[in-house]
């Protein structure tokens, strides 16, 4: 498992062995530059200060100095005959160029200063080995309590990460101690930046879970309820038709047994619906919809039970307009609509559904000759199983609350108004076009 303590402690430690050794290279270079010049100037005082020895007793016979002796010391003559050499062993050319120059050789390079005085030519070298080296140990002096301290460092970094993650095991034990009973928000205060975009969107979470958990709560309740009229009404038809004794009071039982089963089937079936189209179930991805096309569909497939009461159903306005959003989902909205429709307009009426554009919206439009809803009520209805008083008509209230859930799914406006002529209903769906 992935842990930010180690993460940081581990990225920490690599920044400051990083820092560590850009310093020691730094050092390195800085300490080489000026070892450069100091010893530069050494080499050019030795030589100055051989310029007025006598060398001539030593022609022919050079004197070797001690190892201890970093430099190596060359003389010749004006004929170009060496009179002195140091370190007969080293390898340096036997010429000089003067002034300073870096001579490479199989042993490597030398640092060379050379000058010229009474006719000889004295020439002083020293290996660019020996300052390499003492630029490097002043390079390991400066590292070496980054490395001594390191551990240290990683103790201080370690506690302090943990003190800086502790609000992340208050917020982690806060969110455990959260049940589907209790779901209130989650404390904000006192938090550091980085933390309160977390608990926002945490808060958002439990109040949209909430929510769900408080309409799922209402739904099975209001489920129970309406289930528990029609299913009491089953049971009582079932044992009229048991107590039948004659043929046709058998056959009143079963036909009234029949209906009870209908309408007990079409308020399961809403049921079901109004659950598959609650905000928060579980989405199908948007896909481009003609609301056109649509329109002509739903008026098909609701055409044969239109005939069968006469009624006048058709599509008067079908331009082309396309909308995102969940196909099954706007079908049943507008199937709800045509079929509340077509329920409570009386026989001969008309029933026209409509698609367009209209400024800057798209437009399902369903306008029916039928009873109306009054103003007052216009707002209840689409509340679960809400029935206007003195209605009649079989239905489970359910319609017009599935309408308003795939509505609020679609970001879309709900209007009602009157009919032409304040006669019937008119529905007009209201959908924003990006």
């Amino acid at each position: 498992m992935t842990s930010i303590r180690r993460q940081l402690l581990f990225g920490l430690l690599v920044v400051v062995v990083i820092a560590g050794l850009v310093a020691a290279w730094g050092v390195y270079l800085r300490a080489h530059r000026e070892l450069d010049e100091l010893f530069d100037y050494h080499l050019k005082q030795m030589a100055l200060s051989l310029r007025d020895q006598s060398f001539e007793q030593l022609a022919g016979e050079p004197v070797e100095l001690t190892d201890a002796f970093d430099f190596v010391i060359q003389v010749w003559r004006p004929d170009g005959a060496r009179l002195y050499f140091s370190h007969p062993d080293a390898t340096l050319p036997n010429r000089a160029q003067l002034g300073y120059t870096t001579v490479a050789t199989n042993e490597g390079e030398w640092r060379v200063f050379s000058i010229q005085q009474r006719g000889l030519t004295v020439q002083v070298a020293q290996p660019m080995s020996i300052r390499n080296r003492l630029a490097a140990a002043a390079a390991l002096s400066t590292l070496a309590p980054f490395l001594f301290l390191l551990p240290a460092l990683g103790v201080l970094v370690w506690i302090t990460v943990g003190r800086g993650l502790k609000p992340l095991a208050a917020v982690a034990s806060a969110v455990k101690a959260r049940t589907p009973a209790a779901l209130h928000p989650l404390p904000e205060h006192s938090l550091p930046g980085e933390i309160q975009p977390l608990v926002a969107a945490l808060n958002d979470l439990l109040a949209r879970l909430e929510r769900a958990l408080t309409a799922q709560r209402e739904f099975v309740a209001d489920a129970a309820h309406q289930l528990r009229t029609p299913l009491t009404a089953l049971r009582l038809q079932v044992q009229l038709a048991e107590r039948a004794h004659d043929p046709e009071e058998r056959a009143a039982a079963f036909a009234t047994l029949h209906q009870g089963l209908g309408r007990a089937t079409h308020l399961v079936e809403q049921l079901l619906t109004l659950a598959r189209q609650e905000p928060e179930a579980v989405q199908r991805p948007p896909t481009e919809i003609d609301l056109a096309e649509l329109a002509r569909m739903v008026t098909a497939e609701c055409a044969p039970l239109a005939e069968t009461k006469g009624l006048d159903l058709g599509v008067t306005r079908a331009n082309a307009v396309t909308v995102r959003g969940d196909r099954e989902g706007l079908h049943t909205l507008l199937a709800n609509l045509v079929d509340n429709a077509v329920r409570y307009t009386p026989a001969g009426g008309r029933i026209d559904v409509s698609a367009y554009r209209e400024t800057g919206q798209a437009v399902l439009e369903v306008i029916d000759t039928g009873p109306g809803i009054p103003r007052e009520e216009r707002e209840r209805v689409f509340d679960r199983f809400y029935r206007r008083a003195g209605n009649e008509m079989p239905g489970s209230g359910l319609g017009l609350a599935i309408v308003k859930n795939v509505a609020d799914r679609h970001r879309a406006r709900i209007v009602l108004e009157d009919g032409p002529n304040g006669v019937g209903l008119a529905v007009r769906v209201l959908f924003p076009i990006p």
